[in-house]
């Protein structure tokens, strides 16, 4: 009953090649070539977006191509969020949902490695893979923000699947990409309203980077973090501690009614062996985002179930037409299971993780996530899915919470 990838062949294709262990290679890319570190002052705030649909086109006079952004015709980041809630007896609820009219923040979101060309970097042509990604990890935050999300020239899964172990070209391709994104929203499109940042795999890896170089170190930046929403992307912190390591200055949320801060998890329904590529310093997805292995630090884990450090329940959404539903009919694009999983982070054999445990009896029959890709990924592919309520739900609460 396990999932595929949700947003079109991903990294399944990686595995299908029998590359489990592709992507430490892949990410091992030494130190890259990217624009450098610049400080920038924001503007005053502006309290809402006000571009009506259609307004704008997908290309704009800096150059960026935009996969998301307000006014867009056709925006991936603001589709139908109509749920159907499948609970564990059959019953069903439809709930509706819209984004919000006037927004009073911004999401800014880099999405994972979607992209099948046969380059080393991708090209900036929005395809199916990139709308699929963005509408399922994205979309649901346009409840509460503003979605702006730049198209990059990502590292494809022809570049991982070469190994290319030593090669920061194409990593510094990929992050100038992001970079130069970033700076042209600041500059033209942001005018001082607060950011969430929103990443996952090799979109979260992007982030780090940004956020390490461009935002924790300026004040007047790291004002307008609401949070960094960081999956799969392997944030380092001293052991214990809840800041330090991958950012000095942005620490990790410990409640919901806290701002400025990063949440970030990557998944497991067991404990990651000594080669998982997420859950261990140095390892995997960190090499993409230049981060070694530092005696004394651990990986963080955010428990978006319970941001204080407690065990809590899932709130998973899924895009129903990628989810099996146990027979049941579910017409509208989102499907909701809640009361199937918990969630804690969990520290050992120098692994830090999300440990995801099915609560369900025997009689459910509602689909389970499983490790498509294997032990060493865990439950990658859903990092975003399985906490997507809760994702939501605290960002919600945060922006009541920020000044």
């Amino acid at each position: 009953m396990g999932r595929r990838d949700r947003w079109g062949p991903g990294l399944v294709a990686v595995a299908a090649m029998g590359l489990a262990g592709v992507l430490v290679a892949a990410c091992s890319s030494g130190t890259p070539t990217g624009a450098p570190s610049t400080t920038t002052t924001a503007a005053p705030p502006s309290t809402t977006a006000t571009t009506s649909p259609g307004s704008v086109g997908r290309t704009d006079a800096a150059g960026t191509v935009w996969l998301c952004r307000p006014g867009l015709v056709d925006d991936p980041c603001t589709a139908n969020l109509d749920a159907t809630t499948v609970r564990a007896d059959g019953s069903t609820t439809v709930t509706s949902a819209r984004p919000a009219p006037t927004p009073s923040i911004d999401c800014f979101y880099v999405y994972p490695t979607v992209s099948t060309q046969s380059t080393d970097n991708a090209d900036l042509t929005v395809q199916p893979a990139e709308i699929a990604a963005a509408v399922a990890q994205a979309s649901r935050f346009s409840q509460d923000c503003a979605v702006w999300a730049p198209m990059y020239r990502q590292r494809t899964e022809g570049s991982l699947a070469k190994g290319l172990g030593n090669d920061p070209t194409a990593d510094a391709v990929a992050y100038a990409s992001v970079l130069s994104g970033w700076r042209d929203y600041l500059a033209h499109d942001n005018h001082g309203r607060p950011i969430v940042f929103i990443g996952h795999s090799q979109g979260a890896a992007m982030l780090i980077r940004l956020l390490r170089s461009q935002i924790d170190p300026d004040p007047a930046l790291r004002k307008l973090v609401v949070s960094a929403v960081i999956l799969g992307g392997n944030v380092q912190v001293p052991t214990g501690q809840e800041v330090g390591g991958s950012f000095q200055h942005i620490p990790a949320c410990q409640s919901a009614s806290q701002t400025g801060c990063v949440i970030a998890y990557s998944s497991y329904a067991e404990r990651p062996p000594k080669d998982s590529l997420f859950g261990r310093p140095g390892q995997g997805v960190s090499l993409q985002s230049q981060q070694t292995a530092v005696t004394g630090q651990s990986v963080l884990c955010t428990n978006p179930a319970d941001l204080a450090g407690g065990s809590g329940p899932l709130d998973p959404y899924f895009v129903s037409s990628t989810s099996p539903t146990a027979g049941v009919s579910v017409t509208t694009p989102w499907v909701e299971f809640p009361d199937l999983y918990t969630a804690q982070c969990e520290t050992a054999a120098g692994a830090t993780w999300l440990q995801v445990t099915d609560i369900a009896t025997a009689a459910d029959r509602r689909p389970r996530v499983t490790e498509v890709l294997g032990p060493t990924w865990g439950l990658h592919l859903d990092d975003a899915s399985l906490a997507l309520g809760n994702l939501v739900q605290i960002v919600r609460e945060e922006t009541a919470a920020y000044r």
